[in-house]
């Protein structure tokens, strides 16, 4: 008889546990340490906003042109292992963009995304295979440590640079020192084989998963809600400032947007696991999102902004977890979830990838962040749009087309 996943030693599943929590918490600082320093970087650089922008938008490239491949990669070397790979590829990115030199700079930040690709992909494989009766709980719990160090590192970016008088290349650096531990919390891992046993018969005569509808669904939830993400916390701290907020106030407000959003992050998987469909959730973060956005458009008070950045704050957490929990959620087993994880992460953050670059270029033409702040409503619409089909209680094999 085969050996439940959820049947594995405690010790093990302890283990395993505090390896995805230490890797969590690397998928972000990477990426959202930056938006704070870009008026120091520009400043130093002399590079326009819409090449500042390039520094959110190559990770997500990185995303999009190795998400793909991640699954695969992962079936022949073993999941673990291509994980142990990635941080490795993230840690030298960051290293390499810490010279601050501008060609340097672009060359770590797309190290940095393809480490981070490679880890986005294939955790919710391992989710789904190590722990396929708590996929809710399991995402909810590595979510939560990846929105945890993400608000973080938006947060201390100006105090660490301008409390131990840094130069902004030597603050983007500093977060090597949570690499590092990551990789000892995963070298347990690295004793683990590819599993080559599939949970269904002759998976390999399935349809692509490209083919699927509904996989299509999932997929530009993933994007629009993480076109959001990424423009916000690239771009919110030049936007705030434009209205009267200072420098440091705007990149702890960046890191409040995030660490407002944990309750949902950790509690939107969890419910998620429990209905039968996810279409309310849906619908519930996409209203916070066009409140939230909607008190940007209007010239208010500190009061205001402080709102609407609550609000789009947890509508970000509950979007980040639910398009991650979708994953495994409408897959039928752990090879299923890696192969809708590289869809939705390829196509999905390439569809992402346009909004950092894009906004930058749209703030140089307009010198108004007005249309950016209109681009995000139509954006959530979208996602609403997307969010409710993505929502069905479906598998993604059952309705291909």
């Amino acid at each position: 008889m085969i050996k439940h996943p959820d049947d594995n030693s405690p010790s093990k599943n302890i283990a395993l546990l505090l390896g995805i929590i230490f890797i969590a918490f690397n998928l972000r600082p990477a990426i959202t340490s930056v938006g704070p320093l870009i008026g120091f970087i520009r400043e130093d650089t002399g590079i326009s906003n819409g090449v500042a922008g390039l520094l959110t938008t190559i990770p997500l490239l990185a995303f999009a042109l190795l998400s793909p491949f991640a699954p695969t990669i992962g079936q022949r070397l073993g999941k673990e292992r291509t994980v142990f790979i990635g941080g490795i590829i993230l840690t030298a990115g960051i290293l390499v963009r810490a010279t601050g030199l501008i060609p340097p700079l672009f060359l770590g930040t797309a190290l940095a995304g393809a480490g981070i690709a490679i880890c986005n992909v294939l955790l919710p494989g391992i989710v789904k295979e190590h722990f396929p009766t708590k996929v809710g709980l399991m995402t909810g719990v590595y979510t939560t440590s990846m929105v945890l160090w993400a608000s973080a590192a938006s947060g201390f970016s100006i105090p660490i640079t301008n409390g131990f008088d840094l130069e902004w290349n030597t603050s983007l650096g500093t977060w090597v020192l949570l690499t590092l531990p990551a990789l000892l919390f995963w070298l347990p891992q690295l004793k683990n084989k590819p599993n080559t046993v599939h949970s269904f018969d002759d998976e390999t005569n399935q349809p692509s998963v490209w083919r699927s509808k509904l996989a299509w669904q999932v997929t530009f939830f993933m994007g629009l809600q993480s076109f959001l993400f990424y423009c916000l916390i690239t771009w919110l701290p030049e936007i705030l400032q434009a209205r009267g907020i200072d420098a440091s106030a705007a990149g702890w407000m960046l890191s409040i947007m995030q660490f407002i959003g944990f309750p949902l992050s950790f509690f939107i998987p969890v419910i998620a696991d429990r209905l039968s469909n996810q279409k309310g959730i849906v619908i519930g973060i996409s209203c916070l999102y066009f409140i939230g956005l909607g008190g940007l458009l209007m010239d208010g008070s500190f009061v205001l902004l402080a709102v609407s950045v609550f609000l789009f704050g947890l509508a970000q957490g509950g979007a980040l977890s639910l398009s991650l929990t979708l994953l495994g959620l409408r897959a039928q087993s752990a090879k299923q979830a890696s192969q809708l994880s590289g869809m939705a992460q390829s196509f999905g953050y390439l569809l992402a990838a346009i909004g950092p670059f894009s906004i930058g270029i749209l703030f140089d033409m307009y010198h108004s962040w007005i249309p950016a702040i209109i681009i995000f409503l139509i954006v959530t619409a979208g996602m609403l749009w997307s969010g409710i089909g993505a929502g069905r209680n479906r598998y993604v094999f059952e309705n291909s087309a």
